[in-house]
């Protein structure tokens, strides 16, 4: 795809909710005499960066270039996502807020799943969160697409100003959303739903013509030009117009083993953003995402596709 070559010549502004992705990996061999749990003699350890700051590790992997603007705690796991993300390359700008604690996402893994999961957070301040806004009106005009991760950890309060000031700046503005309350998205070029997250939105569907109605009727109302579902198994589904009339591109999932499909989301849209600021049109990066998609669901957590990975899977699917 002609695309892949433009990617070393754009640049996108990634800001929302970062964490630090911690797995603790282990043997289960006993259950406790305490409870009836298994105890995991952990073995080695691993720290990745999670949440918008794996959305921007994933556009920099494909070879473009990319600004983080985050919040983080004055503390050792915002110290070490700020170290992992200058050794991804990501260009990090990192508000400290010394009333925050970074949000930190721990699993405990034995015989390759996921025995547990324990979350750190706590909402950033309004002080330091209209800082960043300041930060991204002053970043968006050297940008070619924005891409706003929402994980619900507060760092997106602003995000009614920041769509407004990038459709101001005809600036491509995606959304990974979070909640049952998409209004806040109004007016963003697309937003990027998995099932459960429309279906909360929209309401269950029977068919693929009812889908396709809900869709476009949520579409129309917040104003968007196109809305993107992923849908596991069922692959993913890109509502849209062409000439005022309704248009649906539909992406099956591509048949391989899945392993994880934590940060799948993120993957997804850092390709449908990238593609779309290198040039390409919705099948043609929707495709990519799909591609993508495929790739990171068959590793562990929260990963990347590389320019080469992606490369080579396209051709295959060709």
């Amino acid at each position: 795809m002609a695309f892949l070559d433009a990617l070393k010549d754009i640049r996108l502004l990634v800001v929302g909710d970062v964490m630090l992705d911690r797995y603790w990996f282990g043997e289960v061999e006993r259950i406790s005499p305490e409870a009836p749990v298994p105890v995991v003699k952990i073995g080695r350890q691993e720290e990745r960066p999670g949440g918008a700051a794996n959305v921007a590790r994933n556009l920099v992997a494909l070879g473009a270039r990319c600004d983080l603007l985050s919040v983080v705690g004055a503390d050792e796991a915002g110290g070490t996502l700020a170290r992992l993300l200058a050794e991804a390359r990501v260009e990090a700008r990192l508000h400290t807020d010394t009333g925050f604690d970074t949000t930190v996402k721990l699993r405990v893994i034995g015989r390759q799943q996921q025995l547990l999961r324990i979350d750190f957070e706590k909402l950033p301040s309004r002080e330091i969160l209209g800082a960043k806004l300041k930060e991204y009106a002053a970043l968006l005009p050297a940008c070619d697409a924005v891409v706003l991760s929402d994980y619900g950890k507060g760092g997106l309060t602003h995000i009614t100003e920041m769509i407004c000031l990038a459709r101001a700046a005809a600036t491509p503005v995606l959304v990974d959303p979070k909640g049952d309350d998409f209004s806040r998205y109004a007016g963003a070029t697309v937003i990027t739903p998995n099932r459960g997250e429309f279906q909360a939105v929209a309401g269950r569907w029977r068919s693929e013509a009812e889908l396709a109605e809900k869709a476009e009727r949520l579409r129309r109302k917040l104003d968007l030009a196109a809305l993107l579902v992923t849908r596991s198994e069922e692959g993913m589904t890109l509502f849209s117009e062409v000439e005022g009339h309704p248009l649906a591109l539909h992406e099956a999932a591509r048949a391989r083993e899945v392993f994880d499909v934590s940060g799948a989301g993120d993957t997804v849209i850092a390709t449908l953003a990238a593609a779309l600021a290198a040039g390409a049109d919705w099948r043609e990066a929707i495709h990519a995402a799909n591609v993508a998609a495929g790739i990171v669901v068959g590793k562990l957590g929260a990963a990347t596709v590389t320019r080469q990975e992606l490369t080579a899977a396209l051709a295959q699917a060709v």
